[in-house]
């Protein structure tokens, strides 16, 4: 959609608000949505099933959603999985069984993995090849910074009343929709009156090196639910200083990242990352202290809070233009089946053998990821930095 290195546009910025909507309506939803399944009658477990058949609905159909995105149009793809997502919230508001509500989820899960390959196969095609890390790692901040608000503000309307919260985040899907309505057209793939089922509608080339996503987002999960629990149990203070730290550390770095990786070749700077990873779970096992939790949380920004957009970058430069929405969808497949499987695996453990074990598990399965990488990217990709002119 581009034709020079110009990397900041209308539609960029009208993609970054869209996403940055995107997560404030759902970070507003997962907080909330366990209260709602506890006030229903519901236990804890079945209060983390929310989450839990969310991120697997979305891990399985992406491979899925992604092609049909490439199939179909992205830009539809945005709008029509915006809508369905409004009457979800809308669906929410007046459910009043705890199962109703959980199951529900999974077919969240399966428009959720629409948007996000879609979104992100869109802001792919609007950024210059050469700039690609940078320019994902900037449209990347507008979901840190999202996140880094919608709690919060989840909770205090939450307090008001659980139809309030599915209003605001009912508007907010509403929002999402009117953006996707404004993006300029992108044209469907050619092949769309050919079979859609055919073996080669997953990115199976993307979908194998994505295990090394799956070997350091199983981590990732058991830092997003339990994180602020091992900062209790150590009279630690604030709760969320973690996240504090690791969010200002991916605002402060992705953007100079971003373009060293582009410069060095994302590849060579993905090692280093998937390292600084495996290192930040070790720290943190043993984090009993401010300064280590600072440290760890340090680490974990500038390890893991740039693999997404350094991968990605990879990735992109071996999956020709009219694949981009299928290879999206392997990664978040990849990316969704490690914390969900993470998130649940780690809580086990924790239950049984405590923090400083299950963080080790996590760092032993984030330093796993590089041969994992570096065996399947050499495989499927050839191993390299350059592949196909995309």
């Amino acid at each position: 959609m581009t034709g020079n290195d110009r990397l900041f546009s209308r539609p960029f910025f009208l993609m970054c608000g869209f996403t940055f909507t995107v997560f404030l309506s759902l970070f507003q939803l997962l907080p909330t949505a366990p209260f709602r399944v506890l006030d229903l009658g519901g236990s804890t477990v079945a209060a983390g099933l929310f989450l839990g058949l969310l991120t697997y609905a979305s891990a399985l159909s992406a491979p899925f959603t992604g092609a049909l995105a490439d199939r179909f149009g992205r830009r539809r793809m945005l709008l029509v999985s915006s809508l369905a997502i409004a009457g979800f919230s809308v669906a929410y508001a007046f459910t009043t069984s705890w199962r109703l509500l959980v199951g529900l989820a999974f077919f969240h899960g399966l428009f959720w993995s629409g948007l996000i390959s879609a979104s992100a196969a869109y802001m792919t095609g609007l950024i210059p090849n050469e700039r690609r890390a940078e320019g994902i790692g900037y449209w990347g901040m507008a979901t840190v910074l999202a996140i880094a608000f919608a709690p919060g503000l989840g909770l205090a309307v939450y307090a008001l009343s659980w139809k309030a919260l599915c209003a605001s985040v009912g508007v907010l899907n509403l929002a999402m929709a009117a953006l996707a309505w404004n993006l300029e057209r992108d044209p469907p793939h050619p092949s769309a009156s050919g079979p859609f089922f055919t073996r080669d509608l997953v990115e199976w080339r993307v979908l194998a090196p994505s295990l090394a996503l799956f070997l350091c987002s199983f981590g990732y999960g058991g830092v997003t639910s339990f994180v602020a629990m091992w900062t209790e149990k150590n009279g630690l203070a604030p709760k969320g200083l973690f996240f504090t730290v690791f969010s200002l550390t991916v605002l402060g770095l992705r953007p100079f990242l971003g373009r060293f990786a582009d410069r060095m070749g994302p590849r060579r700077v993905l090692i280093p990352l998937l390292g600084l990873t495996a290192v930040s779970f070790a720290l943190l096992a043993v984090a009993t202290t401010r300064p280590l939790l600072a440290l760890a949380a340090f680490l974990f920004g500038a390890g893991f809070g740039n693999v997404y957009p350094v991968y990605a970058a990879h990735v992109m430069r071996h999956v020709l233009p009219e694949r981009r929405g299928a290879a999206f969808g392997a990664i978040l497949a990849a990316f969704d089946t490690g914390i969900g499987t993470g998130s649940i695996a780690l809580g086990a453990i924790i239950g049984r053998a405590g923090f400083p074990t299950a963080y080790g598990v996590a760092a032993a399965f984030a330093l796993f990821s590089i041969p994992a990488f570096l065996l399947m990217d050499r495989r499927f990709l050839g191993g390299d930095s350059r592949g196909n002119p995309t």
